[in-house]
């Protein structure tokens, strides 16, 4: 289902509601970047809106894995905006092959934040706007606040600021990212990941993402039922781009925005550091270190997850 669509692309898009287990009345659009890529958004707006959360999902998510969070803010309101990254859901995939998570520029994922935003005005969704980034989406998310995406306040879980890796291995990451680059061998995947989902090929009991083995299940029964929303590790290309964004928003400073960040104590993804540093210079932000949770902390057991979800809707409800 990849491929580059026209900038005036077809309303219609599939969505699996049956394994989103979302809120009613999911409306899945076809959009596109300024660039012809073809991109996957849904919404859901329950009635009489109090505003609109933007959902920036991270690395190999797609608009179904959000299904249930979209619930919980729905219930709470919310209307609900979210999309699929280019190269990764149901949006154009960027390399031959489904399963290598690869993009050409980091920057690119601005152009998908325009599409975003952009569509969210033709559908004219509710304001204030807020978001709610994870992961890779808090690396997207940040740098759109510092382009100005209007937004009245941010929440950020386990935001890719930093990736986790042993001492040793961050220069060798850099240095062959780098190199691989040159050489014209960026598509390569990058050592140590797989060409399958993580959810497919790891076992519940150690892995890195959740403690709830409902949410465990929840995720792999995705994409054991619909193996095109399905995306295995990056491309050494996109580790560098992605190695370089993070050093270029590091050296930034942090957006006028009232911020909440969420990192467990059992993160094991992305850098606990990095989001430590960035709410330490962060005025009018706030972090919350979250015991025993790892990396999908809205995905995580009920004493995890419920707490962060009403400190995500406490934010929220403190903007007009």
């Amino acid at each position: 289902m990849g491929g580059l669509a026209a900038p005036d692309a077809s309303p219609a898009a599939p969505f699996r509601a049956d394994l989103a287990e979302g809120p009613p009345g999911a409306c899945p659009a076809l959009i596109a970047a300024d660039d012809g890529v073809r991109l996957r958004a849904v919404h859901w707006s329950p009635p009489a809106p109090r505003g609109t959360v933007l959902l920036f999902s991270g690395r190999t998510e797609y608009c179904e894995k959000y299904g249930r969070v979209a619930a919980d803010l729905w219930r709470a309101g919310w209307a609900v905006l979210t999309i699929d990254w280019r190269g990764q859901g149901l949006s154009a995939r960027l390399r031959p092959g489904r399963a290598l998570g690869h993009v050409g520029r980091f920057a690119d994922y601005q152009r998908d934040v325009a599409a975003l935003t952009g569509h969210a005005r033709r559908l004219g969704l509710p304001e204030p706007w807020v978001l709610l980034a994870h992961s890779m989406g808090g690396a997207i998310g940040l740098r759109a606040l510092m382009e100005g995406l209007p937004v009245r306040a941010a929440a950020f879980s386990a935001p890719m600021w930093g990736i986790r890796m042993r001492g040793a291995v961050r220069p060798f990451a850099w240095s062959l990212s780098a190199t691989a680059r040159r050489v014209g061998l960026g598509h390569v995947l990058a050592p140590g990941q797989a060409a399958a989902s993580y959810v497919l090929v790891a076992p519940f009991e150690g892995n890195a993402l959740t403690g709830d083995r409902d949410h465990w299940d929840y995720m792999r029964r995705q994409v054991e039922a619909e193996p095109d929303l399905a995306l295995g590790g990056p491309s050494l290309h996109w580790l560098n781009e992605a190695l370089l964004e993070m050093r270029a928003l590091a050296r930034c400073p942090s957006p006028a925005v009232p911020a909440l960040g969420l990192v467990g104590s059992e993160e094991a993804v992305v850098e606990p550091r990095r989001i430590r540093a960035r709410f330490a210079r962060w005025e009018g932000g706030r972090l919350i270190e979250m015991e025993g949770a790892r990396h999908e902390i809205l995905m995580e057991r009920p004493a995890i997850r419920e707490p962060a979800l009403a400190a995500i809707l406490g934010l929220f409800a403190s903007v007009r």
